[in-house]
This record gives C-alpha cells, sequence and structure tokens, in this order.
C-alpha cells in the first residue's frame, strides 16, 4: 500500500518579526541627529498587514525605507514579501509610502507555482487550495525535488514551505 506524502507551497511572514523591526527602526531614527526635528516616521498596521513610511520630502522617504529594509533584513524577513505601494505627498508637505506584507498567495501566483512544478514532469499532484498549493506524491525524493526547483526559481515573490509529511 503506497503512503502518499505532500507539503503546502505557502507565502507567511511573521508578524511580530515586522513589528520588532519595525520597532528597532524608530528606534534607530530617533536617535539618529540627521532625522532630529523631522517629521519622517515609520507605523505598522498589523491588523491590514501594513507598513507606512512618511518622510519630510522623497530623499528622507528613501533613508527611512533604507533603515527599515536593513532591520527587515537583520530579523530575516523576507523582502520578497513586500510590496511596495505608490508614493504620495500629503498636504502636510509629507512623503507616504504604503507597504503590503504579503500574506497568502494569489490565484495568480498559485497557477505559476502549478506551471512551474508541472514543467518538471515528475509524478506528484498539485493542488489549490484557498492560498496555497498542496503538492502530494508517492516519493519523498519527487517532492524534496519540487522543494528543490520552487526555491531556484526566480519569483517575485516570497514562498516557504509548510506542513511536509
Amino acid at each position: 500500500m503506497a503512503q502518499d506524502y505532500s507539503f503546502d507551497v505557502v507565502s507567511k511572514i511573521d508578524m511580530e518579526e515586522v513589528l520588532n523591526a519595525v520597532n528597532q527602526a524608530t528606534r534607530e531614527m530617533s536617535q539618529r541627529f540627521d532625522f532630529k526635528g523631522s517629521k519622517s516616521s515609520i507605523a505598522l498596521n498589523r491588523k491590514e498587514r501594513e507598513i507606512t513610511v512618511v518622510g519630510d520630502d522623497d530623499m528622507r522617504r528613501r533613508n527611512v525605507l533604507e533603515i527599515l529594509l536593513g532591520r527587515l533584513a537583520k530579523r530575516e524577513v523576507p523582502l520578497k514579501g513586500l510590496v511596495y505601494g505608490d508614493i504620495e505627498a500629503t498636504f502636510s508637505g509629507t512623503v507616504t509610502q504604503r507597504i503590503k506584507v504579503q500574506s497568502g498567495l494569489s490565484t495568480e501566483q498559485c497557477k505559476e507555482i502549478v506551471k512551474i512544478i508541472k514543467e518538471l514532469k515528475l509524478k506528484v499532484k498539485t493542488s489549490i487550495q484557498d492560498a496555497q498549493v498542496r503538492v502530494a506524491g508517492s516519493k519523498k525524493d519527487d517532492l524534496q525535488s519540487v522543494i528543490e526547483a520552487l526555491r531556484g526559481a526566480d519569483l517575485s515573490f516570497h514562498l516557504s514551505f509548510d506542513n511536509y509529511r
């Protein structure tokens, strides 16, 4: 009797690590001389999974973003999991940018993953379930080959693997 093994391809980012990175970046900005008296700030909306970066001008916004990305990288938050919004000028003279923290995979992203897996021509079954892709097969080696191929693929979004059984 053949036993099926499976795993899920998901996109999960730990919001606690994002919160810690935002707090560290805010602390660093409060201690830096070039941000004294500045309206620059970073805010995290955990419910919406959105980071708001505010700068006095575009250069300050880029500096704030650079600090934030450095802190996120040190906390091992995948930077591919960030979706950058448009840069907006506000009435108060500041520049704002919203950054969405990826949560789950879209249908198009799931289809792209399934296409990559099918091109491998391995004996595995794929199924799209909500915001994840379930990959099942009778050989663990085939599943490990799929994981290796997906890690090696140059995708524009973050992937992680869950429930490997």
